[in-house]
């Protein structure tokens, strides 16, 4: 029944020689890898406006320079994220920049964080949706948190599909979005040069008494958190078809361009406009209703808005489990992150990113405003430490023109450090959260990294010196009774050896009796060892017995013990039965140094 469930959502294995069907082209990487920097049009210039609101509606003409300054910066990460991709064509991003120039633990600092912010990146995409639906339909506000769980379940499931299958659903949403938010600004620019709007705004150019140099700063960071998403494609070159390299520097163009194109429209309306924040309404939902009137149209942008803003998770989903993997190969996670699924995608990493992300949506209560600069901290650290290892790489190794690169990497550098800082002064009892979730997450990368070099050490062999070591078996069986399940048990372990011993633990003198008397008429040719336990339980005499034994025999014998266990038909008749032989497997792997063997004996009704 599970396996039938899980073919119908997820679909039919996939052979190893399909993982090249799996590539992905430009136009399907754009859509996948794009959505989260391009969904983020829907709530950047928001950003900007609810910071300039606090020195009064006269400050908000402050938003069109404050957006060329967040292009400008766009405009060196996407020179600096195309410098990497060359550089390290493998994949991996600010993590393998920063751990091959700046060191281990910055490296893994850069990865954490990374991480981190893929969480984050879903977390908040699914909230930011919600409100885009709740604004379109205010009925729906209280149940934010139940839609944002349900986008991250189907999210799931659909990236446990495949990567070319969530590329072909997530291609038509992501195109249909760029799209809609063009004619959007088309259409809002022809309504305001044709006198179609007659919002009172405030002068550009006009003096702020109360406007200070930190609060437009406030605001360019805020700002910045529509540039979340831009080093996904970094991350990402091992999904892309041949030559990757290339793919993925014209896929980061082709991004760059469309977010600057739709990221400054929607800024430039909302000014025109006159457009404030409203808790209850988005700013492009104000400029769809102002444009279009709620209408057919203006429904038509919030869905997609909404639908965009779902999708642009999908960015995290694509990332997150290749980010995991290099960190796994590496020994910094487990080694779980390392399998790749039915679907030839890396489904523990899919999976643990969809619970994470959804465990974040309740600690938040889906609510969008709380979690964004969260986010931007989450992403701007690797910002900082990608730009930083670029820096040392071009110092390093001087290529032609390097001093070009170096200024834009330094340029890069000081910016998005800033940026950091700035969120980090402004917002701190928002990020607090950052400064105990990235140390406590390098902890735990260093101590699975020691876990794996420990086991390593422990199980490896001198070629030279270590040959197995050939001895006897003696096989212990404890036995409940006389039934087919002991003999077959019985009948494999005399297959094995003739040093075979049954043990019976009994709970008072008559029963120890019965059971001798019993086993003396079957007369099975095993010797039957009889123990009293006087506190009920069968495990500790056991475990006395056993180590008896392979204190006499350990020298010359192999000890195993042998479990009898009998399997019910159903699945559900398991709750009818003690499982006593499952604690005694779990207790002896725990304590004993010994081999231990389950014989199974199937029930057939």
């Amino acid at each position: 029944m599970g396996s039938k469930l899980k073919r119908i959502l997820i679909g039919r294995p996939m052979k190893s020689t399909e993982i090249e069907g799996e590539k992905l082209s430009k136009l399907k990487a754009l859509a996948v890898l794009s959505s989260d920097a391009l969904s983020s049009v829907a709530y950047g210039t928001e950003q900007i406006l609810i910071v300039l609101m606090a020195a009064g509606f006269s400050a908000l003409w402050y938003s069109i320079p404050i957006s060329f300054a967040v292009l400008g910066l766009l405009l060196i990460l996407i020179l600096s994220y195309r410098q990497t991709i060359f550089s390290y064509p493998t994949g991996g991003g600010a993590y393998i920049v920063a751990m091959d120039n700046l060191g281990r633990s910055t490296g893994l600092l850069a990865g954490g964080s990374l991480l981190v912010d893929y969480i984050l990146t879903v977390a908040v995409s699914s909230s930011a949706g919600t409100d885009a639906i709740t604004s379109a339909f205010p009925m729906l506000h209280d149940q934010r948190v139940l839609i944002a769980l349900l986008m991250i379940t189907l999210l799931t499931m659909m990236n446990l599909r495949g990567v070319t299958e969530s590329a072909s659903m997530l291609a038509v949403p992501v195109y249909l979005f760029v799209a809609s938010i063009f004619v959007l600004i088309v259409s809002g620019l022809y309504k305001y040069w044709t006198g179609g709007i007659h919002a009172s705004v405030p002068e550009f150019g006009t003096a702020v008494s109360n406007v200070s140099l930190f609060l437009l700063l406030k605001a360019f960071s805020s700002g910045c958190s529509a540039l979340t998403g831009v080093e996904a494609v970094s991350n990402a070159i091992p999904n892309f078809k041949p030559p990757a390299e290339r793919n993925a520097a014209a896929t980061l163009v082709m991004m760059g361009v469309i977010l600057c194109t739709m990221f400054i429209g929607i800024s430039t309306l909302a000014y025109w406009y006159g457009i404030a924040p409203d808790p209850k309404a988005t700013v492009i939902s104000q400029i769809a209703e102002s444009t279009f009137g709620r209408g057919s149209l203006y429904y038509l942008i919030q869905g997609i808005t909404a639908l965009i803003l779902f999708l642009a998770a999908n960015t995290a989903y694509s990332a997150f489990p290749l980010l995991a993997f290099m960190l796994a190969k590496d020994k910094y996670m487990p080694h779980a992150f390392m399998v790749r699924g039915d679907r030839l995608g890396f489904s523990n990493g899919i999976i643990f990113l969809g619970v994470t992300s959804a465990l974040l949506v309740l600690g938040f209560h889906g609510d969008t405003e709380s979690l964004i600069p969260l986010y931007a901290v989450g992403v701007f650290i690797p910002f900082t430490l990608s730009q930083l290892g670029m820096m040392v790489r071009w110092i390093k190794h001087k290529p032609q023109g390097w001093v070009v690169r170096f200024t834009i990497n330094t340029i890069g550098m000081l910016t998005t450090l800033g940026i950091t800082l700035i969120f980090i002064i402004t917002k701190f009892s928002h990020v607090w959260f950052v400064f105990v979730f990235l140390p406590l997450v390098m902890f735990i990368f260093y101590q699975i990294h020691r876990h794996y070099l420990n086991i390593a050490e422990q199980l490896r062999i001198n070629i030279d010196k270590d040959k197995p070591c050939i001895k006897g078996s003696t096989i212990v069986v404890p036995v409940a009774g006389v039934t087919r399940v002991v003999m077959n048990s019985l009948s494999y372990a005399k297959s094995l050896t003739d040093n075979v011993v049954a043990v019976y633990v009994g709970f008072d003198d008559a029963d120890i009796e019965r059971m001798e008397k019993k086993w003396e008429e079957w007369n099975p040719g095993v010797r039957l060892i009889t123990l009293r336990s006087s506190f009920r339980s069968i495990i500790r005499p056991l475990m006395k017995f056993i180590d008896t034994v392979e204190w006499k025999t350990s020298e010359t014998d192999h000890i195993t013990v042998l479990i009898p266990q009998f399997i019910p038909r159903h699945w559900w008749q398991n709750i009818l039965h003690n499982q006593s032989s499952l604690l005694l497997r779990a207790y002896l792997f725990n304590k004993k140094d010994i081999v231990i063997t389950t014989v199974p004996y199937h029930l057939q009704k």
